[in-house]
């Protein structure tokens, strides 16, 4: 009994201590997302999902003929739970073909991706003014776009959520922005 009184503090530190680093695996910052940060190379992808699936699209673009033009165009990297077989993130790199070539931008699928202030994909407009700093609002044919220059990411808003028709080219400012809209798409830049 009385080991057993010495081992259970050092099990619930071990524990505390685990559930603290798992959280890093999916956490959001400027040049990070997960554990792919701006240094992360795409020859580096397969040793960072070894538990999940790595989906490699490698673009046709450069076959230098007419049907080219009707081909991907980017080089694409899907990684997939291998658990649920949910998708979580989708990697362009700057530079097509090139196994050393930086990340150019991830976007998250996976709502356990979040920010340090709780920021991710299932967060409302209303969460996201709270604890960002909204940098530029541009408008699509569909969506609100806000650039969040502290995170050099992008979060899209679909014009749904604002009560604007699609394929209007009103402009939209943060305060038309409803509370409570929800996130479309969350991307980060490494650039």
């Amino acid at each position: 009994m009385f080991i057993l009184k010495k081992i259970i503090p050092f099990i619930i530190v071990a524990l505390l201590f685990v559930q603290c680093n798992g959280n890093k695996s999916f956490e959001i910052a400027k040049g990070q997302v997960g554990n792919i940060h701006a240094e992360t190379t795409i020859q580096e992808l397969d040793a960072l999902f070894t538990s999940d699936s790595l989906v490699k699209i490698l673009s046709e673009g450069d076959l230098g003929n007419e049907i080219s033009e009707y081909l991907v165009e980017d080089d694409l990297y899907f990684v997939y739970s291998k658990l649920d077989k949910k998708k979580l993130l989708e990697i362009e790199p700057v530079n097509q073909h090139d196994s050393v070539s930086k990340i150019k931008s991830i976007q998250i699928f996976d709502p356990r991706f979040k920010t340090a202030n709780g920021i991710g994909l299932h967060s409302t407009f209303q969460e996201i003014n709270a604890n960002c700093k909204i940098n530029k609002v541009e408008t699509t044919f569909t969506s609100a776009i806000l650039f969040i220059d502290e995170l050099n990411a992008t979060i899209v808003i679909d014009k749904s959520e604002l009560g604007i028709k699609d394929f209007s080219l009103q402009k939209v400012t943060l305060e038309q922005i409803p509370d409570l809209a929800k996130i479309k798409y969350f991307t980060v830049w490494f650039d």
